[in-house]
């Protein structure tokens, strides 16, 4: 029989905001000595009731709370509902209640986080851009920032959240409440068709930096047109690999640099070379076409130029 994992903490809130998005509360048995990191994230398992030949199934999950709300952790999850795996973790996941037990890597990890990359006193605007539940990192950010000091403002942040549809555009309320206290946050759906009531943006996160979309989003968050450079600016991405991929292509023109060091190679970085770009991946599939020699030479060429004709290195 597949091996299991020992229970360690307890569910205490679940909040369905559609039939495939909920936010997860979760209390660990025992607090962990270590104060996490905005950004970081831990791991959640669970055994498998029905299918005990499968054991247990753990999943790395971005943090949404703050290191300051206390020892409940919260977690915001998708539903997969095409698992690549035979035991995914939120199919066990959706069957549990409020009061079930459930095993929690007490222990963050990650290094997307401010203090890991560009420095938590950067006053350059903080572009977040999040698909989905990629918004989990960026909440911890902000929520860290306000509740740390309450008269703190947010308007070096810029949050941009893409989903489906508007219902799953989650945690807008409170986004839209951090707005008085300076937060840049929009919120755009790929697909407007089914929703005629809606009044945002439309397009994916990514579309942002479309070409012919651009020097709009750099008025909007107050830069001056072609601002957008990392002289002004970094990138933190998280979500879908596709939303990734095209917001690092799309920025490379820019002279935006990847910290991602498998990326950097392909790219030809110099070591030197500081980094601008930042994005959260569990898995190691390279986010843009590496093994296509047409568009990595484009990229480089991009990439090359841009550091060529500014001023001063990142």
């Amino acid at each position: 029989m597949a091996k299991n994992v020992d229970y360690n903490a307890t569910l205490v809130e679940r909040i369905d905001l559609t039939s495939a998005l909920a936010v997860f509360k979760i209390r660990p048995d025992e607090p962990s000595p270590d104060r996490f990191k905005p950004g970081q994230y831990m791991t959640i398992g669970l055994n498998n009731e029905a299918k005990p030949e499968l054991g247990s199934v753990r999943r790395p999950m971005s943090i949404v709370s703050a290191p300051e709300e206390g020892d409940v952790f919260e977690f915001y999850v998708r539903y997969v509902s095409h698992p690549e795996s035979d035991n995914p973790l939120t199919h066990l996941l959706w069957n549990a209640k409020t009061d079930d037990r459930i095993f929690l890597r007490a222990k963050a990890a990650g290094t997307f986080t401010l203090e890991d990359t560009i420095g938590v006193a950067d006053r350059r605007k903080k572009i977040c851009v999040a698909a989905g539940t990629g918004l989990a990192p960026f909440l911890s950010m902000v929520r860290s920032v306000v509740l740390r000091d309450p008269q703190a403002k947010l308007d070096d942040f810029v949050i941009l959240h893409g989903a489906s549809y508007p219902a799953d555009l989650g945690y807008s309320d409170e986004l839209d409440g951090l707005r008085a206290r300076g937060l840049h946050y929009f919120g755009t759906v790929s697909r407007p068709q089914s929703s005629p009531g809606w009044q945002g943006d439309a397009g994916r996160v990514e579309d942002y930096f479309a070409p012919g979309r651009l020097a709009q989003l750099e008025e909007r968050i107050g830069l001056a047109p072609g601002g957008l450079l990392p002289e002004t600016a970094t990138i933190f991405i998280c979500g879908l690999q596709g939303t990734i991929g095209e917001t690092v292509m799309r920025l490379l023109p820019r002279g935006f640099v990847p910290e991602n060091k498998k990326l950097r190679r392909s790219l030809e970085v110099e070591d030197g070379q500081h980094a601008s770009l930042f994005f959260e991946q569990y898995d190691t599939t390279p986010v843009i076409p590496v093994d296509d020699p047409l568009v990595m030479e484009r990229l480089r060429g991009e990439l090359r130029e841009a550091l060529a004709s500014r001023p001063h290195p990142a």
